[in-house]
């Protein structure tokens, strides 16, 4: 990894205070506003996402820009999407601040990042994010599935949704967001964070994710019938996959069909299935359904 000699100035903790001080803010829980203030932690995440010179890469929620200048020291150019009026308003003139040969490789998105559609430039080829820890998981499936450019990326999130977004098949944090993650990529755990690099500190672990794009399973179910049975699955923990599924198929003589031609035990629980073996129960299950067997409600979006 090289970085500008003329990089950026990061920011420590009197420079955060200083800032939010400057802007009246006093960070809320609503909107998962928990700001680093060490220069050391947000090094760190640059590094481990392993982004170059020439990576175009996507912030989320990047508040007071402590991470942002850190990205900047590296990547090609840094759009960041911001929530809040005030913070996103705020930002330019502080990359300005602290990192003025790099401000012109910078932009922010005024956006919610669950609602954004398009981001403005060249298309982006890495997210690295500090993800408000209320709308972490949708928020990543969201842009993982908006920006089919994303090749790679690492994000901080609770230690809890690490573990599951990590987690493999038959493991006791497995679930939705293991699956939904593993339809878009290879996900690792990469680290843990302490509380003491916030301001102010989260009563919550946190935890680094680090994930590379990969191809989704071979299926001619859409993804948004794969995540319907997934959602299905797992909607009542440990029940086997014939009963679970029973609602969504309509009856359980259906489910258990549909997974028998998908070759998946009707016995077997939901917590021990791979994404492959969704996309197969998918594939069988929705033509039957198209034949006239009982439809339920629409599957509904991912």
């Amino acid at each position: 990894m090289t970085t500008n000699p003329a990089g950026p100035r990061l920011l420590g903790p009197a420079e955060v205070r200083q800032l939010a001080a400057e802007l009246d803010l006093r960070p809320t829980k609503q909107r998962g506003q928990n700001f680093v203030i060490d220069a050391n932690t947000v090094r760190r995440i640059v590094r481990e996402s392993a982004i170059t010179g020439d990576d175009v890469v996507v912030e989320v929620g990047p508040g007071l820009g402590s991470l942002t200048l850190a990205l900047l020291e590296v990547a090609r150019r840094v759009i960041a999407i911001e929530v809040d009026p005030l913070l996103a308003e705020r930002l330019p003139a502080t990359i300005e601040a602290y990192a003025p040969g790099q401000a012109d490789r910078f932009e922010v998105v005024l956006a919610d990042a669950m609602r954004v559609e398009e981001l403005p430039g060249p298309a982006p080829t890495a997210l690295v994010a500090n993800l408000p820890y209320n709308v972490s998981v949708p928020v990543l499936i969201h842009l993982l599935t908006l920006l089919p450019s994303l090749e790679r990326g690492l994000v901080m999130v609770q230690a809890e949704v690490a573990d599951r977004l990590a987690a493999p098949p038959g493991s006791k944090t497995y679930g939705v967001p293991s699956v939904k993650a593993a339809w878009f990529a290879d996900v690792r755990r990469a680290g843990a964070i302490g509380r003491n690099v916030f301001w102010p500190a989260p009563n919550v672990d946190s935890g680094l994710v680090a994930w590379t794009r990969r191809e989704p399973p071979v299926t001619t179910a859409s993804r948004a019938q794969v995540f319907a049975v997934v959602d299905a699955a797992f909607a009542q923990r440990r029940k086997q996959v014939r009963a679970a599924l029973r609602g969504l198929a309509g009856s359980a003589e259906v489910a258990t069909a549909a997974l028998e031609a998908a070759g998946v035990d009707p016995t077997a629980r939901g917590e021990v299935l791979t994404v492959e073996d969704f996309a197969r129960i998918a594939e069988a299950l929705f033509p039957l359904l198209e034949e006239g067997a009982p439809r339920p409600g629409s599957p509904g979006a991912p």
